[in-house]
This record gives C-alpha cells, sequence and structure tokens, in this order.
C-alpha cells in the first residue's frame, strides 16, 4: 500500500515529522505500452506552508522500483499558488520509502506528480476471430487482460495498451479486468493449405503422405483493414459462422492458436487444423551423383508430388521445400550453404513465389480442382527438379 505524509520542518527543530496522509489522487494514468515494466503516473493536490516542506512518499508490499520514482511538482494550485522548488530527496535506512524536501513561497496548495515503475501490474492480450461462412472475412475482436496483484487499488485509472483508445476504469484490489481494445469487421483473409516436411513432416510416412495443416492468413495492413498497430502476441479463439439464410444461426468453434507479435504490414498466421481432404503423396524419383572433380559432386533430384483435393471446391496448395532438409534426405549435411539450380523437368509454370521463397527454401502453388459429383478427385502431378551444386 502506498502512503504520502508530510512533514513541515521548522526553524527551531529539524526533525522527520509524520503530519497528514497525501490528499486522494487527482488523476492517475497506467502505461502499459512497455512488455518489461508498468509506468504509473498520479498527481495529488498537497497543501504546504510557507519555507521547507517534507513529502514523506512510503510504500509497503507493494513491488515500486526505488531506482524509478520521480517527483515533479507542476506548480501552485489556483492563480495564487506558491512558487514551490524540490530541494533534495533522501531515503530513510530500514525503511520503503522516500523522502523530498521541498520550499514553498507562501502558504498554499501545489500540484505535484510521482511516477514510478510497479510490479504485479500486467497484462496480457487475447482475441476472438468469427470467420464468415465462405471462409472469405472475419470479425476480429482485441482483448487485453489487466491482473493488479501489486497491493493497490486505483480509482478512475487511466489505460493506456499503448496503442488503441485510452479506457478510464477502477481497477481493485487483486482484481483481474478485461477490457475490449479494438473490434475489426470483415477483415478479408486467405485460407492457405501448405505441405512442408521440414516444418510439418508426414502424416503417414510409409505410405509418403504429408501433412497438409490450414491456416487463416491475416495481412496487418490498411488495405486490409488493420495496420494502425501491431498485433500483440496473445492466444485466439476462432469460430466460424453458421451458413444459410438465417441471420440467427450461431458459431462453430475452429480451435485455439497463438497468434505471433505482427508489426504493420506482416501476416499473422492462424492454425486450424490438418486437411483431411486434400492429399499429398511426396516420393524422391530421381537421386543422381555426378562426378564434377575431385571429391566435388553435383546431386540431381527429382521430387514427385502426387496430389488429390478431394473438397468440393478448387483450392491452391502451398508446396514447400526446405533445400537443407531435402539434401539431408539423400546425403549427409555437410552443414555448407546449399548451391541449387532448377532443372527442366521442373513442373511448376510460374516457378518459386519470389515473395515467398529464400535462398534455402523455395514456395511453389498448385491450383487443385474440385472433386467431381461423385466424390472422386482428379490426381494432379507436379515435379521439381533441382540440382545441389558443389557437394562433397
Amino acid at each position: 500500500m502506498l502512503l504520502v505524509t508530510f512533514a513541515i520542518a521548522p526553524h527551531e527543530a529539524w526533525a522527520r515529522v509524520k503530519l497528514i496522509t497525501l490528499p486522494a489522487r487527482e488523476r492517475v494514468e497506467i502505461q502499459l505500452d512497455n512488455e518489461q515494466a508498468t509506468l504509473v503516473e498520479e498527481e495529488r493536490i498537497v497543501p504546504l506552508v510557507k519555507g521547507e516542506n517534507q513529502v514523506d512518499f512510503s510504500w509497503a508490499n507493494t513491488q515500486i522500483d526505488p531506482g524509478s520514482i520521480v517527483f515533479r511538482v507542476l506548480g501552485g494550485a489556483g492563480k495564487d499558488g506558491p512558487d514551490v522548488n524540490v530541494l533534495s530527496v533522501s531515503y530513510p535506512p530500514n525503511e520503503s520509502a522516500l523522502v523530498w524536501t521541498v520550499s514553498a513561497s507562501d502558504s498554499g496548495s501545489a500540484r505535484v506528480r510521482i511516477s514510478y515503475i510497479l510490479g504485479n501490474l500486467t497484462k496480457s492480450f487475447n482475441y476472438r476471430a468469427v470467420a464468415s461462412n465462405d471462409e472469405t472475412t472475419l470479425d476480429l475482436s482485441q482483448y487485453m487482460r489487466l491482473k493488479n496483484f501489486a497491493n493497490e487499488e486505483f480509482a478512475g485509472a487511466g489505460v493506456w495498451a499503448g496503442f488503441g483508445p485510452k479506457f478510464s476504469k477502477p481497477i481493485g484490489l487483486n482484481e483481474t479486468k478485461e477490457l475490449l481494445i479494438e473490434r475489426f469487421k470483415a477483415v478479408p483473409i486467405e485460407k492457405t493449405y501448405t505441405c512442408n516436411p521440414a516444418e510439418y513432416d508426414y502424416l503417414d510416412r510409409p505410405q509418403n503422405k504429408l501433412r497438409v495443416p490450414m491456416h487463416y492468413v491475416i495481412k496487418n495492413d490498411k488495405e486490409h483493414g488493420l495496420g494502425a498497430a501491431a498485433l500483440p502476441f496473445g492466444k485466439i479463439r476462432i469460430f466460424i459462422a453458421g451458413g444459410g439464410d438465417d441471420p440467427q444461426a450461431g458459431t462453430a468453434f475452429l480451435g485455439e492458436d497463438w497468434g505471433k507479435f505482427t508489426p504493420r504490414d506482416d501476416e499473422m498466421r492462424l492454425y486450424l487444423g490438418v486437411a483431411q481432404d486434400v492429399v499429398v503423396k511426396r516420393t524422391i524419383e530421381k537421386n543422381e551423383t555426378r562426378r564434377v572433380s575431385g571429391n566435388l559432386y553435383d546431386q540431381e533430384l527429382i521430387v514427385k508430388y502426387e496430389i488429390e483435393n478431394f473438397k468440393k471446391k478448387p483450392v491452391r496448395l502451398d508446396l514447400v521445400e526446405n533445400l537443407r532438409h531435402l539434401r539431408s534426405e539423400v546425403r549427409p549435411d555437410s552443414g555448407r550453404d546449399v548451391e541449387w539450380e532448377l532443372g527442366k523437368e521442373t513442373t511448376f509454370n510460374d516457378g518459386p513465389d519470389q515473395e515467398r521463397s529464400t535462398a534455402e527454401q523455395l514456395t511453389f502453388h498448385a491450383e487443385l480442382p474440385a472433386a467431381g459429383d461423385d466424390g472422386k478427385a482428379e490426381k494432379v502431378v507436379h515435379k521439381l527438379h533441382i540440382t545441389l551444386k558443389n557437394e562433397w
């Protein structure tokens, strides 16, 4: 608990005498924009006498960082308020306290501001995402959960998360409070299907069937109705709206994921589970070693993908190959950077996705037709023809 008292130091005797407690807070601001610390600023109107005064700031069972405490005199209260100056600050031994000595030109009241870093007043973020039934947009609600275990209560505090609106809310002792920060309507999304043996492995290794996870991809930019600030890390509960023409149709729970910290103009990917109706069989069809000179070799590979889409609508599949992982499948990993060259038997007409590929990881796209009325899927076959150069 925080306690602020005053001492008047008469000229006849210099002593630390506690007289009255500090008046109620006139204003409290709690700033939560820093990940590691919570800043509290409070203002009060304090009565002073002409001459020197002591302001005693003490705390018990409250995690205040003593080195962070700042005391400022904002000026006399009212038109005829005294001129006030801070003369010194002292730390009484064996106490959780600070004592400021201030001088006043005359008796009267002054407005002071005390700021400090406070522990055990923490925040976290969570989201509720409701996708439209056709999975082209979603409504995203962003919440901040405030936990006050600082052994101090704040009446009518101004709370700011570092972005979004400021709130004026009372925060009780040992209270957990959840605040709605923002609600974003009809945010465009992309539903993706991805196979990446290096990251997601095989669903059925004996049959060479890859795991195909599904994601909603949200772009944090103005074009997609976001982009005013970064999206903080937090748990996201994902729902999908009911179909049909009934406006009262409910929502179905799809699952939960942890949304990563997403800066502006970056993407957040929400995991939805593994697709059971998109089947990808991956095999290494060709694996030949050609000697270049000495113990230097080129490794020529053809990776074959046999893909079936049993959905009633066409989808686009993202096929990702990490070239270090591919190399480790056919030869011991030397730890060297991968040198590579695409071969003429590669069937992805558009080549690697330039935005999503790197020097050691290639992303290709395969367009898959919908299944027929009889439920049968057309098998789509693609090949990646690549040579790993100058291996030893």
